[in-house]
């Protein structure tokens, strides 16, 4: 028996937790759908604010990439909330069923009761069953059997009422999921079809560089190399920011011992800060904010990924993105993203660059035609650093975001609010 009970509250409580899990996975997903749409309504902004404005086709690829890969992104994930909406509808339907049958044997139990009191419903009949008792304990436990039994009908009756709301309601949810899943599926053959709109532009796209070869390939060329530029700048500036942090913890150290210890540290380890311990603190709590802090820009869409992915220029070109693009509206405001402190502003192929320092961690800012920050200057988040630069050739105003710990760079999507 204990052993039945033990299994009857395992299988209770893992179908609980399945359910809790069920609908967080729900409710991240729908909080990845909003942002998608944004992401996508404003693409479609900024597209309809630089209609007239004459567009490179190198600006038009990276465009239609931008909404390509937003578009797969919301496929996978209305598909994610469609498995997981028909999880819930089977899982409802097979409580719907159960319901039922519990249903129909308190209702064929209640029938027979009131058949039962219907018989014995004389008044005479039921003084009789207590009169006819052989002493008074008999007739004193035929009266609370009487009450118990009348008791049980009421409590009965109860069950079956609250058996047939609980039913109503769940037949409500489940009706209002079939709706819900039958939008999502309509939503998704929508944005499949504009998938494959965008897909055909983006192949005649590429197609005109392959005729022209010539004109496209040093086009092409100079923006990788300027890449490979940017990275390695940047790559200097946080070791520079590392050396000096850790110059200025050693200044700071108060005993000769500690000094020492700062110096030990950073030499064994170069790359690394030597953390204080309200600089560990500031680290702790931009940790403990991964993924709810802002985004750099107050509106914009990601039109490049962070890490590995093909060239949208060369079919077969890996490109290695160490930060993520975003798009914005021209005369955007960069924000910071969490409380730090200014180490190093740069200029970088003509635009700024601004690094905020958060303990071991670092955001970086880059391609800003303007900076209303200096170094050192201790930012709240939200506080506005400068403005993003606009490229004259293109018309495209573009903001490249990073997120690193030490030299380490992270994928800053991951940090930014979804």
């Amino acid at each position: 028996m204990t052993r039945l009970f033990l299994t009857i509250f395992l299988i209770c409580f893992t179908t609980f937790g399945w359910s809790q899990s069920q609908s967080a996975q729900q409710k991240k997903l729908e909080q990845r759908k909003a942002q998608l749409l944004k992401e996508m309504k404003e693409l479609q902004n900024l597209e309809s604010q630089t209609q007239h404005k004459e567009k490179s086709v190198l600006g038009k690829i990276e465009e239609n990439t931008a909404k390509i890969r937003l578009s797969e992104n919301l496929i996978s994930t209305t598909s994610k909330q469609t498995r997981l909406l028909t999880d819930d509808i089977y899982l409802n339907q097979l409580g719907m069923n159960k319901l039922n049958r519990e249903l129909k044997v308190l209702k064929e139990d209640y029938a027979n009761m009131v058949v039962k009191a219907y018989k014995s419903r004389s008044e005479q009949s039921r003084i009789m069953f207590i009169l006819s008792s052989e002493n008074f304990l008999q007739a004193y436990k035929r009266m609370q059997y009487m009450k118990q039994y009348a008791s049980f009908r009421k409590v009965q009756g109860e069950e079956i009422r609250s058996k047939m709301t609980k039913l109503e309601e769940l037949d409500k949810k489940l009706n209002d999921q079939k709706h819900e899943k039958q939008q999502l599926l309509a939503e998704s053959e929508k944005q499949k079809k504009t998938l494959e709109k965008d897909k055909d532009e983006q192949e005649v796209l590429v197609k005109t560089i392959r005729k022209d070869k010539k004109k496209y390939a040093s086009q092409i060329k100079k923006k990788q190399q300027e890449a490979k530029d940017i990275d390695r700048k940047i790559d200097k500036m946080i070791k520079d920011a590392i050396a000096a942090a850790n110059k200025k913890a050693a200044a700071k150290a108060t005993t000769t011992a500690e000094k020492k210890e700062i110096a030990a540290a950073a030499k064994k380890e170069p790359n690394k800060i030597v953390l204080t311990k309200e600089e560990k603190l500031l680290a702790n709590n931009f940790v403990a904010n991964k993924g709810r802090l802002p985004w750099p820009v107050a509106e914009g869409y990601v039109s490049s990924k962070f890490g590995n992915h093909e060239s949208p220029f060369e079919k077969g070109v890996v490109v290695d993105n160490k930060n993520i693009e975003i798009t914005t509206k021209p005369g955007a405001q960069v924000r910071a993203v969490y409380d730090g402190k200014v180490t190093f502003i740069y200029i970088i192929s003509g635009t700024k660059a601004v690094t905020v320092q958060h303990g071991d961690y670092f955001t970086l800012y880059f391609n800003l035609s303007s900076v209303n920050v200096s170094v050192g200057d201790k930012v709240t988040t939200k506080q506005s650093l400068g403005t993003v630069h606009t490229y004259p050739e293109s018309n495209r105003t573009v903001l490249k975001f990073f997120v690193l710990q030490n030299t380490k760079y992270l994928n800053p999507e991951a940090w930014v609010s979804q």
